[in-house]
């Protein structure tokens, strides 16, 4: 096998690029599919975007088959195709023989279980992804078993997408477990879900016990006081978290005072996002209060929930922002910015809402 890297035949525009499209014209013909003309009018290089072109599993099917034996892409965004669960199946058989191709985005494609059963089978085998982006994609609980063994198991993938999807309490405890043996995510986004209570203390319960994740989104959730008290024991004992978004989880002031509680303790995390949580005046006051008591807080951006300010609230605010002046806070709506440079002060982007606005946990 030739050495990997970005250079190579593949890379030359009148050698590899029309190997390329000669192996993709011949995969087209073998599928009995038209060719993709924005594949066929794309310039060579390591990333192959194909966002939003009505692919289907036919069409995945081909594109695979013209893949397995590429070296040249490095990431391959297919979001958008309405892959479903047989067209999933062959990407992921393409993806257990390419061992060039790190970057993989197959969100919005209606995988559903059997596209989980087939990507968990490759995660299994596959050593080069590092980035999977899987938001979107109708899993259920069922799907939550297959993609939990892979989690289990493969310790390359880094970045782990799983929002928008239709997990439930028993899917969290499924993938909590899995998530407390993994030993390779770092980055790990499951928001928009439908977990509540048990399920959600399950899965922050898991989360607790994983020492290498760094960003962790799971937001737009129903996590509640349950889920909010298991976070807040997590963060007592976690050293390596550093970013940390619970918004929109009916989190109340008791659930509040229990993140505030880890917050006392916890020396790594930089970033947390609580907005849209009803955690009132008082919850916010006792987050602000575990900052105070704790000197060694490495807290650079704290979002609160917009909620009227009393003066117990904003007094807190100000004594704060004497002791942490770097610290980049908001409350009450507004951006109260103390550092120098506002470069470095950017909040979490707002997330995109798909589907019925009434199922959203708001």
């Amino acid at each position: 096998m030739a050495a990997r890297g970005r250079g190579g035949p593949a890379g030359d525009e009148d050698g590899g690029g029309l190997a390329e499209e000669s192996r993709y014209l011949a995969a087209c013909r073998a599928c009995g599919v038209s060719p993709a003309s924005s594949l066929l009018r794309r310039r060579p290089g390591p990333a192959l975007r194909l966002r939003h072109r009505g692919l289907g599993p036919r069409g995945a099917k081909a594109l695979a088959l013209s893949l397995m034996v590429d070296t040249s892409i490095l990431t391959l965004d297919l979001s958008d195709n309405w892959l479903q669960g047989e067209g999933a199946a062959a990407i992921a058989e393409m993806l257990k023989e390419n061992c060039y191709i790190s970057d993989v985005d197959l969100s919005d494609n209606k995988l559903g279980v059997e596209g989980a059963k087939a990507l968990s089978a490759m995660l299994l085998e596959n050593t080069t992804v590092v980035s999977l982006q899987l938001s979107g994609n109708e899993f259920d609980d069922h799907a939550a078993k297959y993609l939990a063994d892979a989690i289990t198991a493969n310790s390359k993938v880094e970045i782990l997408d799983l929002s928008y999807n239709m997990f439930g309490d028993k899917g969290a405890e499924i993938l909590g477990m899995a998530i407390a043996e993994n030993v390779g995510l770092k980055e790990f986004k499951i928001s928009w879900n439908h977990f509540h209570s048990h399920g959600a203390a399950a899965l922050a319960k898991g989360l607790g016990a994983n020492i290498f994740l760094k960003v962790l989104d799971v937001s737009y959730n129903g996590f509640g006081n349950s889920g909010a008290a298991a976070l807040g024991e997590a963060l007592k004992a976690n050293n390596v978290l550093e970013e940390l978004n619970v918004s929109s989880n009916r989190i109340l002031v008791e659930g509040a005072l229990h993140i505030a509680a880890g917050l006392k303790q916890n020396k790594t995390l930089k970033r947390l996002s609580m907005i849209r949580n009803p955690m009132q005046s008082e919850g916010c006051c006792g987050v602000l209060k575990a900052l105070q008591e704790n000197s060694g807080t490495g807290i650079e951006i704290l979002d609160l929930p917009d909620i009227p300010v009393n003066k117990e609230l904003a007094e807190l605010c100000d004594a704060v922002k004497i002791l942490f002046p770097d610290l980049l806070l908001r409350y009450g709506g507004n951006v109260k910015l103390q550092r120098k440079s506002q470069s470095k002060a950017e909040l979490w982007t707002q997330p995109k809402v798909v589907g019925n606005l009434q199922d959203a946990v708001v």
